[in-house]
């Protein structure tokens, strides 16, 4: 089966979708994640298409020029005072637009809340005919493997897997062990990146990495071989690459023709 790639929002997070679609297709992207659901960070842009008329058509406009098509949409977290409501309009568009999920992280320390409001984010999405992918992140509050597929079973969703980030899988110190006792359905979408073996020891090094130096493929020593390996063959391969200093320098469309470029390379010389 032909490997199939989508361009992670975060790759170039100062790219509007339309221009991160044009963007995509010329480099090759069979795909797009956006983040239509801001997170309310320091200086990030508002992307959200529910609110902005010309932003929708433009993006539907990108979408049909360039046969790119939309995978996901982020970031819908769930942190303690979620309104889950709140994200009901980008689901909406996001399914109308041909995306097949929405992506969630966990920001709240509640277990019961959380199990709670993931159950009823997973049944709207299922209305719209959305799975939820649960990202876990090494600073966040649910951090692993194990925590993660805990969330799904205790909320009893049927249309809920895993977005497992090869950055996150590594620093928060899984095994590909646990990886591999995963029934296949438990695996729902795949971030390739690469970043140094050493893993830094404070949040503050975590963030910094995870936002603005994260490597290409290959260039690091992140077992990516092992964690595709013993992913489902079906699942899309997601390229976030956030690399601030690398986009300052070549600029965004070199930067992203760049991670697609090597990430197949390093896919084709390990046989996968």
């Amino acid at each position: 089966m032909k490997r199939q790639f989508s361009l992670v929002y975060l790759t170039a997070s100062e790219l509007a979708p339309p221009e991160m679609i044009e963007t995509a297709g010329r480099a090759g992207f069979d795909y797009v994640s956006l983040r239509t659901i801001a997170m309310g960070l320091p200086g990030e842009l508002n992307f959200g298409l529910s609110s902005n008329p010309a932003l929708l058509r433009d993006t539907k406009a990108a979408l049909a020029d360039s046969g790119v098509k939309l995978l996901d949409i982020e970031n819908a977290r769930l942190h303690d005072d979620v309104d889950i409501r709140k994200y009901l309009p980008e689901m909406e568009i996001a399914a109308e637009l041909g995306a097949k999920a929405v992506l969630t992280n966990i920001w709240s320390t509640d277990r019961a809340f959380v199990v709670d409001k993931f159950a009823e984010l997973c049944g709207h999405a299922k209305s719209y005919g959305l799975k939820v992918n649960l990202e876990f992140v090494t600073w966040a509050s649910i951090t692993d493997l194990k925590d993660s597929v805990e969330i799904i079973k205790s909320s009893g969703a049927d249309n809920a897997a895993i977005a497992l980030d090869t950055l996150h899988f590594s620093r928060s110190r899984c095994t590909l062990e646990e990886l591999a006792a995963l029934p296949p359905d438990y695996l729902g979408a795949l971030h390739l990146c690469d970043a140094p073996a050493e893993i830094p020891t404070t949040k503050e090094g975590l963030i910094h990495t995870g936002r603005g130096e994260r490597l290409y493929v290959g260039e690091g020593g992140i077992d990516i071989a092992g964690i595709v390996s013993n992913m489902p063959a079906n699942v899309v391969c997601g390229i976030e690459i956030p690399h601030i200093e690398r986009l300052k320098a070549i600029g965004a469309s070199e930067h992203i023709s760049r991670s697609i470029e090597t990430t197949k390379a390093y896919l084709e010389a390990n046989g996968l």
